[in-house]
């Protein structure tokens, strides 16, 4: 069973991590006095066959009325960031018949491996918190027989969010309605041909955004027809060690752990030129050949560049034995990894 996420060794703690965890309790205690109770949010996680990894959060969410038909009103990002989050909470989390306690972080935030034996596919376990209803969340579960998966990156790859440059990145996370949000053209269809031709394969949404936008992420996803997904977010703010965390060291801890969780699964990855997904992408290739079967990297628009700050220097891959690809959209993507073999080229023009 691959490693659990425990709590780090008793060591110095940062005083703004301090601080930003008491102005968190003073936050939890207002909320409880209003009467307001905690919940989990959960996150699509993944699984091996003996083995879970459970994602959500623990938070005190203010009530949001929706519309008649299930969807939000209109939902402005800084509604995402309203929530209060329940540091070291006790969770129950039930899988079959057995029921499992884990502790949630200082954030909140629930990343928990639990053995369990489930069927490959979709399936579904329930999280609670206190005397709440118990939540439904869902797992996929990579069978023994899977040798291909996919990793994709979600900013300026699936939705055009220009994320790098801080006040634009603060102007899409606080202040555009989440319905104003739009897919880069093409990524849908490219996934779900890629998920479509590989039954079975586990897709997995890496990204440096915050925990506190998952919901609205998922609904983006549904709404714009993007195949389901694992989603391995981060929690903004300081660590116990540093003033911010790093979203490179994020999304490349992740990839290192997808690589050993799953050996026999080669990975397609997906990202783009405007943050540091080529040169992430570079290390994890060389450190680890045989797990990758290929890299496309999205082109940021003269425009989407601008906003984001420029793009990164993308690295000479002509050389490479591992097929690299680029693109200004899902439809070129999908081209040039027919091309090169990736994907099977598709005769009846279903893409």
């Amino acid at each position: 069973m691959p490693e659990n996420t425990a709590a780090p060794a008793r060591t110095k703690v940062l005083w703004l991590a301090r601080l930003e965890y008491r102005f968190h309790t003073w936050r939890e205690r207002r909320a409880r006095a209003r009467g307001l109770k905690p919940t989990v949010t959960p996150f699509p996680g993944y699984a091996g066959t003996d083995w879970v990894r459970v994602l959500g959060r623990v938070m005190i969410v203010p009530p949001v009325k929706p519309r008649g038909t299930g969807e939000y009103a209109s939902v402005r990002g800084w509604r995402s960031f309203a929530s209060v989050p329940v540091g070291y909470a006790q969770v129950r989390i039930t899988i079959g018949d057995v029921t499992h306690e884990v502790v949630s972080d200082r954030g909140g935030v629930i990343d928990a491996v639990i053995p369990a034996t489930l069927a490959p596919g979709w399936q579904t376990f329930t999280m609670a918190v206190e005397q709440s209803d118990p939540i439904e969340s869902r797992v996929f579960v990579v069978g023994p027989d899977i040798r291909f998966g996919v990793v994709s990156d979600v900013d300026d790859t699936v939705m055009v969010t220009a994320l790098p440059r801080p006040l634009i990145a603060a102007w899409n996370s606080f202040v555009v309605d989440e319905h104003a949000r739009q897919p880069v053209p093409g990524m849908a269809v490219l996934t779900e041909r890629l998920i479509r031709d590989n039954p079975g394969s586990p897709l997995v949404y890496l990204s440096t955004g915050a925990w506190n936008v998952a919901p609205t992420l998922i609904r983006f996803l549904r709404r714009h027809l993007f195949p389901p997904g694992a989603m391995l977010l981060t929690d903004w703010g300081p660590t116990h060690d540093r003033w911010f965390r790093s979203g490179p060291e994020h999304k490349s801890t992740n990839l290192e752990r997808l690589a050993r969780e799953f050996p026999d699964v080669k990975w397609l990855l997906i990202g783009d030129d405007g943050q540091h997904d080529d040169d992430l992408y570079t290390t994890f290739t060389s450190d680890h050949p045989d797990k990758v079967v290929g890299v496309a990297i999205r082109r940021l628009s003269p425009a989407e560049a601008v906003l984001a700050g420029g793009r990164t220097a993308v690295n000479d891959h002509s050389a490479a034995e591992i097929p690299w690809v680029a693109g200004d959209d899902g439809a070129a993507l999908l081209e040039r990894l027919e091309e090169v073999g990736v994907i099977a080229a598709d005769v009846g023009g279903r893409a």
